[in-house]
């Protein structure tokens, strides 16, 4: 074509393509941002509590950070966090996940340099309400004689003691002493007697 001839294509006709260019961009565009858009998953945050700590969900190792995902008190209260535990490690694991999708939102994946590489976008998560502990029936109290019953809870631990070879001197020497056990002695010896393999 020579350089004075008048060109073929007319201005509706450069209008078109141009919007028909602008459209096919903007939307690959639109489809490559939909992929970084998507909500974090479960196995991500899995992913990122294993870097922080070792996936222990409950873990306080008393360096200031708390649970799976290592919140400072700031953030765990500052995102909600105190609506479920006073700090992350009391909270569930679908808990301290609700309270990491709002930081995640304000902070993005910095909020965990090293391990929140392989977070994708937040997403609005509910966690179910922390389970209330079912109360207990009251039980009739009948009135009970309390030396009585200090006297055979104290025979019965003696008896168990005599039962173990490896105890059984220590029960025989406290018996001739004449040393009564009280109460909390009772106790402890009840509660830690499966120690001592009775």
């Amino acid at each position: 074509m020579a350089r004075h001839a008048q060109p073929t294509t007319s201005t509706s006709k450069t209008a078109a393509k141009v919007a028909l260019t602008t459209a096919v961009i903007g939307g690959g565009a639109a489809l490559l941002g939909a992929g970084t858009a998507s909500a974090a998953t479960d196995a991500e945050w899995n992913q990122v509590a294993q870097c922080e700590s070792g996936g222990n969900w409950q873990i306080n190792t008393g360096n200031g950070y708390h649970g799976g995902l290592q919140f400072s008190p700031s953030t765990w209260s500052g995102h909600g966090g105190g609506q479920y535990a006073p700090y992350a490690h009391q909270a569930t694991k679908e808990q301290q996940i609700v309270v990491a999708e709002r930081v995640l939102a304000s902070q993005g994946k910095g909020a965990w340099p090293t391990c929140g590489t392989v977070l994708s976008g937040p997403t609005a998560r509910t966690a179910p309400a922390t389970p209330s502990t079912p109360s207990l029936p009251k039980l009739k109290q009948q009135k009970q004689n309390p030396q009585a019953d200090q006297a055979a809870t104290t025979g019965d631990a003696i008896a168990q003691v005599k039962q173990n070879p490896e105890l059984r001197g220590a029960a025989e020497a406290l018996e001739k002493s004449g040393f009564q056990l009280d109460k909390g002695q009772l106790d402890l010896f009840n509660q830690n007697k499966g120690l001592l393999g009775l």
